[in-house]
């Protein structure tokens, strides 16, 4: 070993936004992997749409749009408005145009792609989700997808407090009583915000600018988010608490956390058990994250005194859905971003942005990336792969109440340093990090921009050894600083959880835990298992496993010494149930254990 290198990217301002780290269901991996350019190019250049004759690119707008962006688009090129297309009708208009705009009423399908046949170099999507746009697609064809994610904050949680003092004071139902000829007003009595709790779950842009209107209100207000830094709460008044104690404490519960697999129904009959009698709840976030069937039997028990919805698991919802008609429940159609001032800043941000790309720009609000070349793709995709499997394992292991804020990267490899491009490996490692408790997308166009949004930290040493440089690397070691650990032996010597992983015959492999030595593959999902090195062991928990019909992928076990503490890693390819685990767990050898899913 002859040297070290180390570089960092030290980006500190907003928060991770998620709700939660501590759930073993990570979101699974995005539909596409970006990949970066020839080192010889020093500009990444995403999109190229110089025409022939030097003419004006072309932009299809198929969705209303506010005029706003309308202009900046004509300042910029040719803007075809279409709106109300049949899909026979895009794909025959596609192939004349180099850019796209749609809301969410369009879907952009690997036909779009085809019928384009080449020429389609961005595909904007004024809004959040992209649901609608098929990435993997876009990244095959060579198409650019940009989204406008930040101009409907402040309309979103303007939404959620007039829901929150609309259900309180029981407006919808008045009013619909009044209309109807009726005059109860004893049937209608409400009930004051002033020092009542208002839990918010999802500390993140929305639920920030939330909770400092319900402040104005008079109300107290606690959040939980384990990425949200205290200070920044605490300067408006918030204080963070645990997920059991939001539920437990709260009078009212406004919901900002995105849709992902640790969040899907998330409010469900388990958490409806838990929460204060006579609790109200609102949610302008994702509908999928409150389990509908189970509200409805809270509402029924008088667990939820009342529900206000701007969003439903199914859009829209049955007209004779038992959640909408409940007496109890406000309701209003996906409203949150539906303001004058939202249409238009959104149309100006997705503007921006395609204008942005079609001039070959970078874009922040990237959520792909071009392909590149197969000569590239074949060096780099096992580490690739070794890269975001090791930040989802490292970023499982946290403790649920922790914030990950510090990650440190180190490479061994025996090519120097200035022909080491790493900048692929971080964007993979900390879009393991960030997507299991996300729902954004990350790449190698936005990979910096995302960490420094979730005042992440990670600094690179690039460590070479002696010996040949015929692969890129030997081994890749994740460690996160300062958090705590629900699997105490994947902590190392001075504190931080660590893994670290190498690419053994193409496969990705699991080498380290903590400082136990294992080797597994990184395929299906992993469970570590903390126990007293003694015979019978393997046997066990492969019975054990056997039994539920879990096949076993394979099995390593890393030990201090005989008959001391030892580390076994087994790979599975089902996920095991949760009978399953617990008996794992209560095996009298067995000191600690934690199931991982990659």
């Amino acid at each position: 070993m002859s040297a070290a290198a180390t570089s960092a990217i030290s980006i500190a301002t907003n928060p991770l936004r998620s709700l939660s780290l501590s759930s073993r269901s990570p979101l699974p991996s995005a539909s596409s992997i970006s990949f970066p350019p020839p080192r010889n190019n020093r500009r990444l250049i995403l999109v190229s749409c110089t025409t022939a004759d030097g003419s004006k690119p072309t932009i299809l707008v198929a969705e209303k749009l506010g005029d706003a962006g309308v202009k900046l688009l004509e300042d910029f090129a040719n803007v075809d408005c279409s709106y109300n297309m049949t899909p026979e009708e895009l794909n025959t208009k596609i192939s004349l145009c180099d850019a796209l705009i749609v809301r969410s009423g369009t879907k952009v399908g690997r036909e779009v792609f085809e019928s384009s046949r080449g020429r389609l170099k961005v595909v904007g999507r004024a809004g959040v989700g992209i649901d609608n746009v098929d990435l993997r697609a876009a990244t095959e064809f060579g198409c650019l997808v940009v989204n406008a994610p930040t101009a409907n904050t402040i309309a979103a949680a303007e939404h959620g407090i007039a829901l929150l003092a609309a259900m309180a004071r029981n407006v919808a139902q008045a009013d619909a009583s009044v209309k109807a000829g009726e005059w109860k007003r004893n049937k209608y009595v409400g009930v004051s915000l002033v020092g009542k709790t208002l839990a918010v779950l999802g500390f993140g842009k929305v639920g920030t600018e939330v909770a400092r209107r319900a402040k104005g209100l008079g109300m107290r207000v606690i959040a939980h988010d384990p990425y949200a830094p205290a200070d920044r709460a605490h300067a408006i008044g918030v204080e963070l608490v645990g997920f059991g104690e939001a539920l437990a404490t709260a009078d009212f519960i406004s919901l900002h956390m995105p849709l992902t697999p640790a969040t899907s129904k998330i409010l469900n009959d388990e958490t409806f058990a838990k929460m204060k009698k006579g609790v109200r709840i609102v949610n302008v976030a994702r509908g999928g994250v409150i389990d509908e069937e189970a509200l409805v039997r809270a509402l029924d028990a008088g667990i939820v005194a009342q529900a206000a919805l701007d969003v439903f698991t199914k859009e829209p919802p049955a007209k004779d859905s038992p959640l909408v008609q409940h007496e109890r429940v406000t309701v209003t159609p996906h409203l949150g971003a539906s303001t004058m001032e939202a249409q238009e800043g959104v149309a100006i941000e997705i503007a921006e942005a395609v204008v942005g790309a079609l001039n070959g720009e970078l874009a922040a609000t990237a959520v792909n990336a071009p392909m590149v070349s197969a000569e590239v793709l074949t060096e780099l995709k096992p580490y690739v792969m070794l890269a975001e499997k090791l930040g989802r394992l490292a970023v499982q292991l946290v403790a649920g109440g922790s914030g990950v804020k510090n990650v440190k990267v180190s490479y061994t490899s025996s090519r120097a340093t200035d022909d080491l491009d790493t900048r692929l490996l971080r964007a993979m490692i900390t879009k393991g990090i960030i997507e299991p408790i996300s729902d954004v997308y990350v790449n190698l166009v936005n990979a910096d921009f995302t960490a420094k949004q979730r005042g992440l930290r990670l600094s690179e040493e690039r460590v070479v050894l002696d010996g040949s440089p015929e692969n890129p690397l030997e081994t890749i070691t994740v460690q996160l600083g300062n958090v705590e650990s629900k699997f105490a032996s994947s902590l190392s010597e001075s504190g931080e959880v660590k893994v670290e992983g190498k690419v053994k015959d193409g496969v990705p492999h699991l080498t380290k835990v903590g400082s136990f030595e294992v080797d597994v593959t990184l395929e299906g999902s992993i469970i570590l298992c903390r126990q007293v090195d003694q015979p019978g062991m393997i046997g066990t928990v492969g019975s054990i496993l056997g039994e539920s019909n879990v096949n076993v992928n394979f099995m390593s076990v890393g030990r201090i010494a005989p008959r001391k503490q030892a580390i076994m890693a087994i790979g599975v390819d089902d996920q095991p149930s949760k009978e399953t685990l617990k008996k794992i767990g209560e095996i009298p050898a067995v000191e600690e254990f934690v199931f991982l899913k990659l």
